[in-house]
């Protein structure tokens, strides 16, 4: 059976990128160990590929009052509520590396409140799920709840601009029908390799 490609669209060849562009997918795959396919899906709208990473990494790789595995756990709840196969997979992955726990992420994608997380977790992605399906019913009151978890406007700014955010990966990942790397479903679940 021949392996489907990784999007409905045609993916640029690296040789053929801008140099910057190059530049960032080839320190991807020397930190990962290969290319994440989201990375050649985008990079066919060089523009596009710039303005989504930089939102992406101002908005993941932040210091604040969210852990990096909180941000993840908002990532895979919510695209596991847009039905997302590229993302669960992929920031499950993530999840799993940066908590340092190969069960969090199939239990935050399937259903988050019964997932071994903290109170304050789930209060975390009780929002984001009501931002990424129904920021229209947003209020003053789900601001108070986060605030009783001991979160800051900042992060609750955070935790909504991570769900909006996703949401439109969400949604181009599976316009593209973009299709996970093989290498994300063992990620984090075993045990590293020891470099010799």
């Amino acid at each position: 059976m021949a392996t489907p490609p990784i999007s409905r669209y045609p993916v640029p060849e690296l040789e053929s990128l801008p140099q910057d562009i190059r530049t960032r997918i080839l320190q991807v795959q020397d930190k990962a160990g290969f290319v994440p396919n989201v990375f050649l899906a985008l990079a066919r709208r060089p523009e596009e590929f710039r303005a989504f990473f930089a939102y992406h990494d101002a908005l993941m790789e932040k210091e604040g009052g969210l852990t990096k595995a909180e941000r993840e756990m908002i990532v895979v709840a919510t695209s596991g509520a847009n039905q997302c196969q590229y993302c669960v997979v992929a920031h499950g992955a993530i999840l799993r590396v940066r908590a340092k726990n190969p069960w969090i992420a199939d239990q935050v994608a399937i259903n988050y409140r019964k997932a071994d997380i903290t109170a304050r977790q789930k209060a975390m992605l009780d929002f984001a799920l009501k931002v990424a399906q129904e920021s229209h019913r947003i209020g003053d009151e789900d601001f108070a709840v986060l605030r009783s978890h001991g979160f800051s406007d900042e992060d609750i700014w955070d935790i909504g601009a991570i769900a909006a955010f996703f949401a439109l990966s969400n949604r181009m990942a599976n316009l593209i029908n973009l299709r996970p790397n093989e290498e994300f479903y063992l990620l984090g679940r075993l045990p590293p390799e020891k470099k010799a």
